[in-house]
């Protein structure tokens, strides 16, 4: 609500000035002013336009107040300062238009196609992909149709790299270390599943110590690289033992990956793999058009002779002239001597086909089967019909800060290329590692010394075989749920028990990954998450969990109280402090749909869980100043009731944008 009228407030002032002043602004900055007294909009139009007129800000503040007051909504205009304009709304009038649900659109035109998650199909996943799958499942909620608003069309789909380096690794450690053959995997692979043992953990051994094993023993590490590198380009070849089993893997650790995933909420609509980019041949496409562009060229001498490179994306954009006869030291390598496509090589590749620009695309088979949707895989000769997801008008990939600068060449490759607006269509949602806390590595079993005890927070790593697998952290979020459950509602079932602790656990590191602005390092604690005071997703939970016991004891629905708002005298019941303190809760829910734009205008999920905690907070206050169970006068009743209602209503919203549940209980 709080959106609609700004945008009418904008549009207004806009349309004044034109008309007043024969000046013609683009756009309108709209503050929200530091204290509630002060209103609901604070403007400094005056202070910009006196530049151009010449003349006292307070004096053009002044011509423009009487005629901002005659906008409908507003209540009344005050100058503040030397010449700021504050706005204060009609309280009654936005109240009653916020209980019927009125509220700006959010959404528009056009595929929006989001990369997350992306985990090496290799190991079990661990923490720090956890923050990549949240995050990236959470900005795509923000983005996606549903009954608040029309959204974008948007796709999600996690890439994997199935025929990289990683998974090399462990087919090594499978036929090195293990010496088995494909049918000793195959059966391998039975024997686990038989056996109720996971696969990804047992990989996630296996790549610890193969990773050992390249450097245990000197005199043979040159030949054990050598026999890595082999792996690689038979993995990559494709029609022999060495890729099946690469593909045996890879395949039945992704289908874990899927199934982690899936305990957090987080679905799929597409997985394009490395394999078919390499097997359709999407790479060769790209290179050709990025030589016929001039885009990529052999260099001939230099550190760099007998690549084919291209300008590097930060020499560029400065117009950075390469000396004359001499080589650009500096270039960004795209395919290297001995004839091997970087990653960015083929990265360029792959997003020239997620704009539809490569003339080609991926074969497309049945993966999984979600309660809503089917999951599609990427294969060579696909089945018919199938849906397209080459086609985006905009991208979004959420990979880690330690990709900028491929990321940034890739968009460099769009652009030297004269995909000038697709490239600015592709924004990189990059963010910072997650570590562990000193006291949450210990819980969890790890053996630290002073030294690390000391340290801000605990780094992991996979080859290290140190770190939190992501099943394993999720189980234990949930037990120490389930205990606090038990503990305070013996009275229900076991069922009800299960799924109170798994929305309340699975709510909990949801919400502490998101909290953090996306370039925070994280130090994760479990504690910390779980606590039900301060900024966490169980703090946000109880507030709306109390809100509809309020309706449970009232013997009313939320709905009924927001529809009674209607036939309410509200002017006098929304003044003075009492009243301030009712409205201060309207105002932080009227602004959900500005809050939801401006989140996705950042690409930052962190704007909705700090709003989250916000209304959550003032709700609480509210609950505590107001006796709303035992309000006499009925008219006042039913407005805190409502109070309650909305305040619940759009917790539940913007909770919902974060993956996180709302439980019964708590």
């Amino acid at each position: 609500m709080y959106r609609i009228l700004q945008q009418q407030v904008q549009a207004r002032i806009l349309a004044l000035v034109k008309e007043r002043y024969e000046v013609e602004l683009k756009s309108l900055v709209v503050e929200l002013p530091p204290k509630i007294e002060f209103g609901e909009m604070a403007l400094p139009i005056a202070f910009e336009l006196a530049k151009r007129l010449k003349k006292a800000p307070r004096a053009i503040a002044q011509e423009l107040q009487p005629l901002l007051a005659e906008i409908e909504g507003v209540g009344s205009v005050e100058i503040a300062g030397a010449g700021y304009l504050n706005v204060k709304l009609d309280r009654a009038a936005m109240v009653k238009r916020m209980a019927a649900d009125e509220h700006a659109a959010v959404g528009g035109d056009g595929f929006r196609l989001v990369e997350h998650t992306s985990i090496n199909p290799n190991k079990a996943a661990h923490v720090g992909h956890l923050r990549n799958a949240v995050l990236g499942d959470s900005f795509a909620r923000m983005l996606w149709p549903d009954a608040y608003k029309p959204g974008f069309e948007t796709g999600v789909q996690n890439y994997i790299d199935n025929t990289g380096v990683q998974v090399a690794d462990i087919v090594v450690a499978v036929t090195m270390l293990e010496g088995k053959t494909l049918d000793g995997v195959r059966a391998w692979m039975t024997e686990l599943m038989e056996t109720n043992q996971r696969l990804d953990y047992t990989c996630w051994d296996l790549y610890a110590r193969v990773s050992q094993w390249y450097e245990a023993e000197p005199a043979e590490a040159a030949a054990r690289k050598k026999i890595r590198l082999d792996t690689l380009h038979a993995i990559e070849a494709g029609g022999n033992d060495t890729a099946e089993i690469a593909e045996l893997i890879a395949t039945g650790v992704l289908r874990r990956h899927l199934e982690t995933m899936e305990r957090l909420g987080i679905e799929y609509d597409f997985l394009p793999r490395e394999s078919e980019i390499l097997h359709l041949h999407f790479w060769e496409t790209a290179r050709q058009l990025m030589v016929d562009k001039g885009v990529l060229y052999l260099e001939t001498e230099g550190k760099n002779k007998g690549c084919w490179v291209m300008r590097r994306a930060i020499a560029a954009a400065a117009g950075v002239e390469v000396a004359e006869g001499g080589p650009d030291e500096d270039a960004k390598i795209i395919i290297r001597s001995n004839g091997t496509v970087t990653y960015v090589g083929k990265d360029i590749a792959y997003h020239l086909w997620k704009y539809g620009l490569l003339g080609k695309d991926f074969g497309y088979a049945k993966f999984c089967e979600y309660a809503t949707h089917t999951c599609w895989i990427s294969t060579v000769h696909g089945e018919t019909p199938h849906p397209s997801f080459g086609h985006a008008d905009a991208i979004y990939n959420v990979i880690d800060s330690r990709q900028d600068d491929p990321q940034t060449q890739v968009k460099e490759a769009l652009r030297s290329l004269g995909y000038v607006a697709e490239s600015e269509r592709y924004t990189h949602i990059n963010y910072a590692f997650v570590g562990l806390t000193a006291r949450t590595a210990e819980d969890l079993g790890y053996t630290l010394s002073d030294e690390d005890r000391a340290k801000n927070f605990i780094e992991v790593s996979g080859r290290k075989g140190f770190g939190v697998k992501a099943d394993d952290l999720i189980d234990r979020m949930i037990a120490a749920a389930r205990a606090e459950v038990d503990s305070r509602h013996p009275e229900l079932d076991e069922a009800e028990r299960a799924e109170i602790a798994d929305a309340i656990g699975v709510g909990a590191l949801r919400f502490f990954l998101l909290r953090f602005t996306r370039n925070t390092v994280i130090a994760f604690d479990y504690q910390d998450a779980l606590s039900f005071d301060g900024e966490t997703g169980p703090y946000a939970q109880y507030a709306a969990v109390r809100a509809a016991n309020i309706f449970r004891k009232a013997g009313v629905s939320a709905e009924e109280a927001l529809a009674a708002v209607a036939g309410l005298d509200l002017a006098a019941m929304l003044e003075g402090e009492e009243g301030t303190s009712v409205w201060e809760v309207w105002r932080t829910a009227s602004r959900l749909s500005m809050v939801l734009e401006n989140g996705i205008a950042a690409a930052e999920p962190a704007v909705l869980a700090r709003y989250a905690f916000v209304l959550a907070q003032q709700f609480n206050n509210f609950y505590h100043r107001h006796h709303i169970l035992t309000e006499e006068d009925a008219g006042r009743k039913m407005l805190l009731l409502a109070t309650a209602a909305v305040a619940r209503r759009e917790l539940v919203r913007v909770l919902g944008w974060l993956g996180i549940r709302v439980p019964s209980a708590m």
